[in-house]
């Protein structure tokens, strides 16, 4: 049997160094097996919850929701909180699906798109003024941008009326979010959590709410499934509106208080290091450069790299000493690779990668 190889893909993450022993005990707790209205599950819950709340430093007036899946937001917050026109900060694939999303449910969406590798420049005339809702996608996973937060909190200003959503799904828990420029933000646990695919965590404040609210009352249709009264509703009991994926949520909760005992202020100083490692190495390559060119928009979490010649052979090499990045995305399959630098990978093994691909040619 071969070696398991050292997974950099930027989702689904190689699992954080203590999920199997998390995974063993809740085999033995028989945690797959419980029903989600007991009293053990709302322990769960509540510690997950509570440590969430901790990591990410979420405000008192906003409440953790559990989802299938962070794509599954983008229909919630349609759903929910527009009742006609949303606004979208494309700069890259997925907060272009996001928009795709969005007018696929019917809601008159708005873009602005940037160059692959860059940020489009956010206005007062980027979008009608009575946007219900504008997006922000943190960290591009399909790029490698990320957004700084002073933009987020111009675009706050620019637009006070609207509803500031952020997608987070590449960048929790390392992003220090502001809370009081956001009202709701989302992820999914495969990648920075290096968790099992299956759960999605949304954090809406009362002004979402308060949102809708106010367009069920005007008649409109919040869906079936997991509206946000609906959610807030079972989650004030610590509990879900349906049977909910049990072991991820217990995982989050014990990976999560797992890194807040080694401290966020540690993770984040790691995670600079790793991604200095990283970038250095493609200045100084080359065949390599990033596709985030301006310093200030390169991401710290997932690091995109240009191939000249294509990528190929880096792969194929990286793949003979048992390192696996991630191929470029979509279109840019055979010309870049993306590489994870999650709280689950080590210092040396980023600093054996950036070894590795010196030596290829």
């Amino acid at each position: 049997m071969k070696n398991r190889p050292f997974i950099l893909v930027p989702g689904p993450s190689a699992l954080y160094f203590t999920v199997e022993d998390h995974l063993k005990e809740a085999l033995a707790l028989q945690v797959p097996s419980i029903s989600h209205r007991s009293e053990f599950y709302t322990e769960i819950h509540r510690e997950t919850v509570s440590n969430i709340r901790k990591l990410l430093n979420i405000p008192s007036d906003f409440h953790v929701f559990f989802t299938g899946s962070a794509t599954e937001v983008w229909e919630r917050i349609a759903q929910n909180l527009i009742i006609a026109k949303s606004g979208h900060v494309v700069n890259g694939a997925f907060s272009k699906k996001n928009f795709e999303a969005a007018k696929a449910m019917g809601v008159d969406a708005h873009k602005i798109e940037a160059v692959e590798g860059d940020l489009p420049n956010v206005t007062a005339e980027s979008f009608p003024k009575d946007i219900e809702v504008l997006n922000f996608t943190h960290n591009e996973t399909s790029t490698g941008v990320m957004t700084p937060m002073d933009n987020i909190r111009e675009a706050r200003n620019l637009y006070p009326d609207a509803i500031i959503s952020l997608d987070v799904v590449s960048s929790a828990p390392y992003v220090d979010i502001d809370f009081e420029a956001v009202d709701t933000a989302y992820f999914s646990v495969q990648k920075c959590f290096g968790l099992p695919a299956g759960l999605g965590v949304w954090i809406v404040n009362d002004r979402c709410v308060q949102k809708a609210k106010e367009k069920s009352q005007a008649g409109h249709s919040l869906g079936s499934y997991h509206s946000i009264p609906s959610l807030l509703k079972m989650a004030v009991k610590d509990q879900t509106p349906e049977t909910p994926n049990v072991l991820g949520v217990y995982l989050l909760g014990k990976v999560a208080g797992d890194m807040l005992n080694k401290g966020l202020d540690v993770l984040r100083r790691e995670t600079i290091y790793k991604s200095t490692v990283l970038y250095e190495t493609l200045k100084k390559h080359p065949s390599l450069s990033p596709l985030a060119e301006k310093e200030e928009l390169q991401s710290k979490t997932v690091v995109v790299a240009k191939c000249e010649g294509g990528s190929e052979r880096f792969l194929k090499a990286l793949a003979e000493k048992g390192l696996q990045p991630g191929s470029g995305y979509g279109g840019a399959k055979n010309t870049q690779i993306r590489i994870a630098n999650f709280p689950t990978h080590s210092k040396e093994l980023i600093e054996m990668l950036s070894d590795e691909l010196m030596k290829i040619d």
